[in-house]
């Protein structure tokens, strides 16, 4: 039986960069999670421990803040300056991938201090849970940008049913016409070329949340699949969108014991199990590019 060392990378995990933009006194901040990662020849550092081929996380890490002196702008724009950056710093490195979320930060109401309705001109408060995020591949001779959001969390409480379902002796969940669909979205996106990406992301978050809102359900996978559809056929430089979304479930309290009916008011939010349902929508003129998803953990 012979041994060998099989694909593998490196990079630094998660830099946390923030970088304020006072070009005027109306300020803006960008507030990142910066993760890279080299592919290439480091087998000697894996076999021998020769580090001649490896250039430090420590370098990966402060490359990332010299980057971020001279400005920021649309995280797909960042990545790609790294990736290539860090693609073409030696002939041993053949390939590099930059992992960006974005965390929003809000303008605090200026509340009667002068400002206009827009809010502080320097002050912020975090936004929500969801996240913008880019992945950025630059190898052999390729640039693929996969652009996202995590943490999208919404909800409807009615225009969604679930029935029709197979039942054997361990089904005990009940059918309904009627329920209330929550889900916690997470979707990257694969470009065919380089857009206008704050256009473009604002349009497919516009097109998920449309779909999800308006169109009537029976199953969560149909809704996934309807998301998908309108986010391609919104954005035509689109290839494909892959989903996953957690299914949030709300069951309807049972009030009986207190001598109250339920009219569908008062529900219980379950935390944990949970369905997850992930998928991907695709256009079929465009060639697939596994490349650009390697080394994504989770489904999407």
């Amino acid at each position: 039986m012979g041994i060998e060392l099989g694909p593998n990378q490196y990079g630094k995990a998660e830099v946390r960069v923030v970088a304020v933009d006072r070009a005027t006194p109306r300020h803006a901040v960008k507030d990142l999670t910066v993760s890279s990662a080299l592919r290439g020849d480091f087998a000697a550092a894996h076999l021998t421990g020769d580090n001649a081929h490896v250039l430090t996380t420590d370098t990966q890490k402060n490359t990332v803040y010299a980057f971020a002196r001279d400005g920021i702008g649309e995280i797909e724009d960042f990545g790609l300056r790294l990736a290539r950056h860090f693609a073409a710093a030696y002939p041993w490195i053949d390939g590099a991938r930059v992992e960006i979320a974005e965390h929003g930060w809000d303008r605090i109401a200026a509340g009667g201090t002068g400002h206009d309705h827009a809010g502080h001109d320097h002050a912020f408060a975090r936004a929500g849970a969801e996240v913008r995020t880019a992945v950025v591949t630059v190898a052999g001779g390729a640039e693929h940008v996969l652009s996202g959001l995590t943490g999208l969390v919404v909800l409807k409480t009615t225009g969604s049913a679930f029935d029709g379902f197979p039942r054997d002796r361990f089904t005990t969940l009940p059918g309904t016409d009627d329920r209330i669909l929550a889900t916690a979205v997470t979707a990257r996106w694969r470009h065919t070329g380089t857009p206008d990406w704050a256009g473009s992301f604002a349009a497919v978050r516009a097109a998920l949340l449309g779909a999800f809102a308006t169109l009537p359900s029976d199953a969560l996978q149909q809704t996934l699949y309807a998301m998908g559809r309108a986010a391609l056929e919104t954005a035509p430089e689109l290839a494909e969108i892959r989903l996953s979304m957690p299914n949030k479930h709300h069951f309807l309290q049972d009030l009986t014991p207190f001598g109250l009916d339920n009219p569908k008011v008062v529900y219980h939010a379950a935390d944990r199990p949970y369905g997850l349902i992930e998928g991907t929508v695709r256009r079929d003129d465009v060639p697939a590019a596994e490349a650009a998803w390697a080394g994504t953990p989770g489904f999407c």
